[in-house]
């Protein structure tokens, strides 16, 4: 089926009790693993990518891979950006044909960011598209953009935040980090549970590539309506191509590109389920 934006699928998992898995795909490889993955669990399924994978292959190419991905699916595919760096490169994800957006102003004082988010959230919401939205710093390093310190979200900052931008759904820090841990992370799960009770637009987990199953779900029960995964997926795609090319014969690249598909659609498919998304699509 065509794209459809992130909005209806974003809501019926808030209603439902579940998340949506959000995967980054790096290349054609990745995204029909990830399409794969949501066609043999009857999930719904935002692929993402960043910044510094537009810059590696283009908006309107991994538009066009997307799409024609999507228009052979049975399930609701959307195409997000993830972690838009600025107001200039949402509004070219947008005329690209992307059907979901994020602007990520966590950088910026919080003026700043409201001011960013809303100029963003406006001009998506003029062309039916949504809008999502960073409150508090995700720790870790995430594409060019690197937290040395996490910075939690505050409930009351939250619910001003989402009344003075517009966006229909926003990511929270509560301790999560990306890229891989280095120790074991310390989730504020009831600071999660507080922002829930005063915000009422879907909320989105960040770096969850590296949590436990448990707290992911706990996550989910507390609210969480998409779950975010890149580093993991990065990791087992060139693991997998790592070992193919250990067979010295192999020069084929749609030999080890299988074996990447593979790898990344059985993690796809496992973080689908644990998020609760399998069979949630229509």
């Amino acid at each position: 089926m065509p794209l459809v934006t992130s909005e209806e699928m974003l809501l019926k998992a808030q209603k439902g009790g579940y998340a949506v898995g959000a995967f980054n795909a790096e290349n054609m490889e990745m995204v029909k693993a990830i399409i794969q993955a949501a066609e043999e669990l009857k999930a719904p399924v935002m692929i993402q990518t960043t910044p510094s994978t537009i810059k590696y292959g283009t908006l309107d190419t991994y538009c066009a891979i997307v799409a024609a991905e999507a228009a052979q699916a049975s399930v609701p595919v959307c195409l997000h950006l993830d972690h838009g760096s600025s107001f200039d490169l949402a509004m070219k994800a947008l005329k690209a044909g992307y059907t979901s957006v994020m602007i990520d102003g966590s950088k910026l004082d919080f003026e700043g960011n409201v001011e960013v988010s809303k100029k963003v959230a406006d001009v998506a919401a003029s062309m039916g598209i949504p809008c999502e939205a960073e409150l508090g710093k995700v720790g870790g390093k995430e594409d060019d953009l690197e937290a040395v310190a996490d910075t939690n979200t505050d409930p009351q900052q939250a619910k001003e935040f989402v009344e003075r931008t517009g966006v229909t759904s926003l990511a929270v820090a509560i301790g999560t980090a990306h890229g891989f841990y280095v120790g074991t992370p310390v989730l504020d799960k009831e600071r999660l549970s507080e922002i829930r009770e005063v915000v009422d637009i879907p909320l989105v987990l960040h770096g969850a590539s590296g949590l436990t199953d448990e707290d992911v779900m706990d996550c989910v029960r507390r609210g969480i309506c998409k779950v975010n995964f890149a580093t993991e997926l990065r990791a087992a795609y060139s693991k997998a191509v790592r070992e193919t090319l250990e067979d010295e014969k192999v020069f084929d690249p749609k030999v080890y590109g299988k074996a990447g598909i593979a790898a990344v659609k059985e993690l796809v498919m496992a973080r689908m389920k644990v998020c609760g998304c399998d069979g949630k699509a229509e």
